[in-house]
């Protein structure tokens, strides 16, 4: 059995010296490199950016949008939505491991895939039957591979799937947040106060897990920024902001005037929307010389960073990438010790059982 690189590099059709994840195909077969490892599939869940994307695409009509990922997987190899640039991530049952994997798997291991479908390659053998294409989660057969330099996790033993999944697909966002927000307590800590942090999008999974890490990690003051009066009701009777105010984001006076209105701008302001046109309100609510941390995939980078500078605004801007070490057991930790973010999970899962 044969080496593969550990980036993924031999899984790639084209075009020749790719990446997996900017690569336009990638070879989903299921005979294994040596350092692989052979996921049989269980369930896909969407990024929310594409999940949004297909469904205002298809208005909402579920078997198109089946069709639509259907069609993705099965030509490029991965779920990857050529729109968005997103895809998500899926859960599975270990059926075969590399002899040289490093990965600590073992076959049987019920995991979590912890890095993107965009660079998965991914075979589906059901054609989806058993998804009505209205939920970001797709019950799914089929087959999935992780490279020597993938990232998994065992699913926890004391949740549903459902809910782990759910949890494990945004995770990255709270230990980020969590870290910046640390750093911003050090360095006021000659005045003895932590930072106002501001989350957009805060009643959704990402930022609801956010927001309680921002709390955790030290912050003074937390915003929750919402489209709608459900989401700030939601929101409140969670009780996992200081202030939650309703405002379309697209909208960057809106949104300054909003954050500013609850005690001044933010030092931190992390974005999880997954509707683009945010960038521009996300930087103008951030104080001079705070930090934006964008986790949306309907972030347009170019946007941000040349409105940033149109704007004079001296902001240091972030890409959530999805990975920071220890990410899973913090975002899990969150889930199982704040009952507020639990209570959000359980009602989306619920709202798109």
């Amino acid at each position: 059995m044969a080496m593969g690189d550990p980036l993924g590099l031999h899984r790639v059709l084209e075009p020749a010296g790719a990446l997996p994840q900017a690569a336009q195909r990638l070879d989903a077969r299921p005979e294994l490199w040596a350092d692989e490892v052979r996921i049989a599939v269980e369930r896909l869940n969407l990024d929310a950016a594409s999940f949004r994307q297909l469904s205002e695409k298809h208005g909402g009509d579920g078997e198109a949008v089946r069709a639509e990922v259907l069609e993705i997987v099965g030509a490029r190899g991965k779920m990857h939505n050529p729109v968005t640039g997103s895809g998500g991530m899926l859960v599975g049952t270990v059926e075969e491991v590399g002899p040289a994997s490093t990965l600590g798997l073992a076959v049987g291991d019920r995991v979590a895939t912890l890095v993107s479908l965009t660079l998965t390659p991914l075979h589906l053998t059901d054609a989806l039957a058993g998804w009505d294409g209205r939920s970001e989660q797709v019950p799914a057969a089929g087959h999935a591979v992780l490279f020597g330099r993938s990232v998994a996790a065992r699913l926890p033993e004391d949740l549903p799937a459902e809910l782990a999944l759910a949890v494990m697909d945004v995770c990255g966002a709270p230990a980020l947040t969590a870290r910046h927000v640390a750093r911003h307590v050090d360095l006021d800590s000659d005045r003895g106060v932590g930072p106002r942090v501001a989350v957009v999008g805060a009643a959704g999974k990402s930022g609801s897990l956010c927001l309680a890490a921002a709390r955790r990690a030290g912050a003074r003051a937390t915003v929750g920024v919402v489209p709608h009066d459900g989401e700030a009701a939601t929101l409140r009777a969670a009780g996992l902001a200081d202030e939650v105010v309703v405002c379309d984001a697209r909208d960057p006076v809106a949104l300054r005037d909003a954050v500013a209105a609850t005690g001044g701008p933010a030092d931190v302001t992390v974005v999880c929307v997954d509707v683009p046109g945010c960038e521009g309100g996300a930087v103008l609510a951030t104080a001079q010389g705070g930090t934006v941390i964008f986790f949306s995939m309907a972030t347009s980078f170019a946007a941000a960073a040349l409105g940033a500078e149109g704007l004079a605004a001296d902001v240091t801007m972030v890409v959530g990438n999805g990975y920071v070490p220890g990410h899973a057991d913090v975002a899990l930790d969150l889930l199982r010790s704040e009952p507020g973010v639990r209570a959000l999970f359980e009602a989306r899962l619920e709202a798109h059982a």
